[in-house]
This record gives structure tokens, C-alpha cells and sequence, in this order.
């Protein structure tokens, strides 16, 4: 049985949720999968930190942090004056889960924290798309001269086992182009226009929901996709491209009437992010508004849901379709990240 000692920079709703699915299946990591993992760290900016060599009682931190209190609350180690870095060096661990807020501007502080970890000799895994959108060829480089494996599969479609998949079943393949709807705001937005609303209605239908914050930006004029696809075309398709670099145009300006000449043409309009390699390798990033045909499978891709299909040399469209937010969802991709770290560890 391998013991993995986790250290969680991060206790929101993402964190929380990869800490709920260790407790709640911690028998079948171990019997399925031969993952012990231990929790000897917790530092959040609202929450505060806490530590324990021991090991932290994962259900008592979830509860005291959903209560709306803090983890100074639970009856163990807490020097005084540390920082999350300073919290990261001090835990020891073996692995830290990174579940900081994106930040699409300088990547911090989910940057500085993944730095850190790897220099310490800690495996990462993080679901925070800033640090990924900004620096994804610094950070891997950093993984491969510490040999240290940091992964991200949260960081696109949450939960929805985009990189995994693509790293096990597409292996050996070119992936010549990738093109998907992976923002759930503006899909839903664009589904209740579908159904009658306008711009304004189905914006107020999604703040209320909570699918929209207050300031729906990074949402509805295409930041958020644009990370992700940026993400993906240098994960996947060996691209060197920046973030902001990609082709952006958002749902801003589209109105109903929009919405009903597609549909009077048999199409559907639809935020489409893609990533297309042109022959002479260079890959080309998008992120627009797209008249897509009802025969076309995105057309069909509903609400918050995301959808990405995949086009390599050797196998045509492959699409998955899935969840694309969700504090749970995206946990569980932490948690499938960490199953991943075992097993490298174990056949390194």
C-alpha cells in the first residue's frame, strides 16, 4: 500500500470536493488501487491553515469550512505567521493539490505555489487554469528537471476525463484538430435564447442560477475558453501558443434575432473554441461564435454542459461530453490526477 502525504493549498468548493471523494471512497482507492492518501496539510485565504504530520480528519475540515468557519477550529498543529509557500515547504508532502482561484493576468498565486511545490521535489496536481494559460512550457520544464509530474485535468471540462483519455486511448495518434463548447455560462445562454429569452433575460436566468458571477466577463466574452483551449492545444497537440494569443470573440453581441434566423436555416449558434495544426505544424487558436448545423453533435450540446471533439490522423472525431463546472465534478478530476501520480510512482 502506497501512502501518499497531500498537502491542499485551496479549500473552496473545488477543494472541498476532491476532500469529500477521499473520504467517501477512501476503501475502494485502497482496495482498487492501493492509494493511501494522507492529508497533512490545509491552507485556505478565507479558511486559514492547519497542519498535522499525522494526518487531518478530512470530514471534520469539510464540515468546519461548509459551516462557514475555520480550520483553526480543528484541535491540531498551527504555528503561528506561515504562508502558503512557507505552509507547501513546511508540510513535506508528497503531493499538493492546487485549487487556488483563476487569476488570467500574472497566474498567481496558483503560480508561485506549483514553483514551489515542484522545486520542494512534490508532484502536483491543480485544477486552477491560470498558472497553465500562462506559463504551461515553464511549468513543464520545471516538472521535467525536478522529475516531478504535474497535472491539470480539472482544468478543462472539470471532472470529464479529457487529458486522461486522450493520454490512454488516443495514444500513439496525432491530434490535428480539437474544437468544443467548454464554457457552461455562455452555452446556457445561448440555450435559453434558443428557447425564447433574449441576451439580458438568459443572463439575469444564469447570475440567479449561480452558472454567472456578478461580472460575467471572463465568461461571456471568451477569456474562459480561451485559456482552456490554450491549454489544450499545448497539452495535446505540442503547441507553444500563449493565451492571449487566441482569436477571441464573445456572445455579447448576439441578439434573438440572431438565434432565430439560425434556427429558421436549420443551425444553432454556439461559442465554439478551436484548435486546428496546419500543415506546416503551426496550430491556429479560436474562440467564436459559430453557426453550427442541427447534424453537427455540438448542436445538440445543451445548458452548462461542454463538449470537446477530437480529430487525429489516425481515428476521425472522438467527442466527449460532460460536466464543464461544478465543485464535485472538479474535484473528482483532482482525484483522478491523483490515482495518476500513484501509479507513475510506482512504475518509476
Amino acid at each position: 500500500m502506497q501512502e501518499l502525504k497531500v498537502v491542499f493549498v485551496g479549500f473552496g468548493t473545488v477543494g472541498r470536493g476532491c476532500a469529500r471523494y477521499l473520504a467517501a471512497n477512501r476503501r475502494h482507492l485502497e482496495s482498487s488501487h492501493g492509494l493511501r492518501c494522507k492529508v497533512v496539510a490545509i491552507t485556505d485565504l478565507k479558511a486559514g491553515w492547519v497542519e498535522n504530520r499525522e494526518g487531518i480528519g478530512l470530514a471534520a475540515a469539510i464540515d468546519a469550512v461548509d459551516r462557514g468557519g475555520r480550520l483553526s477550529e480543528l484541535p491540531l498543529d498551527r504555528p503561528e505567521g506561515r504562508s502558503s509557500i512557507e505552509v507547501i515547504k513546511a508540510s513535506k508532502a508528497d503531493v499538493l493539490v492546487e485549487s487556488t482561484w483563476t487569476n488570467l493576468k500574472d497566474g498567481e498565486p496558483g503560480l508561485s505555489h506549483i514553483i514551489a511545490a515542484l522545486e520542494s521535489g512534490m508532484d502536483v496536481v491543480t485544477s486552477n487554469k491560470g498558472p497553465l494559460a500562462l506559463a504551461f512550457r515553464r511549468l513543464k520544464a520545471i516538472a521535467k528537471d525536478t522529475r516531478r509530474q504535474l497535472r491539470f485535468e480539472s482544468t478543462v471540462m472539470s471532472g470529464s476525463p479529457v487529458f486522461s483519455m486522450c493520454e490512454a486511448g488516443l495514444a500513439g495518434a496525432r491530434i490535428l484538430r480539437i474544437r468544443g463548447i467548454l464554457n457552461g455560462t455562455t452555452n446556457y445562454i445561448l440555450t435559453e435564447m434558443a428557447a425564447g429569452k433574449s441576451y439580458a433575460q438568459a443572463l439575469r436566468c444564469a447570475q440567479e442560477l449561480g452558472y454567472a458571477e456578478a461580472d460575467p466577463t471572463g465568461d461571456v466574452e471568451g477569456y474562459d475558453p480561451a485559456a482552456k483551449i490554450a491549454i489544450l492545444a499545448n497539452a495535446l497537440m505540442g503547441a507553444d501558443e500563449p493565451y492571449a494569443g487566441v482569436n477571441r470573440v464573445g456572445i455579447t453581441s448576439i441578439r434573438t434575432e440572431d438565434i432565430e434566423r439560425a434556427a429558421c436555416e436549420s443551425k444553432r449558434i454556439k461559442l465554439i473554441a478551436s484548435a486546428s495544426k496546419s500543415p506546416d505544424g503551426r496550430v491556429e487558436l479560436s474562440v467564436r461564435p459559430a453557426l453550427i448545423p442541427e447534424t453537427d453533435i455540438l448542436a445538440h450540446v445543451s445548458g452548462i454542459m461542454n463538449a470537446l471533439q477530437i480529430t487525429t490522423d489516425a481515428q476521425p472525431d472522438v467527442t466527449i461530453i460532460g460536466p464543464g463546472a461544478g465543485g464535485d465534478s472538479a474535484g473528482y478530476g483532482l482525484v483522478n490526477d491523483l490515482v495518476s501520480i500513484h501509479h507513475g510512482r510506482l512504475s518509476s
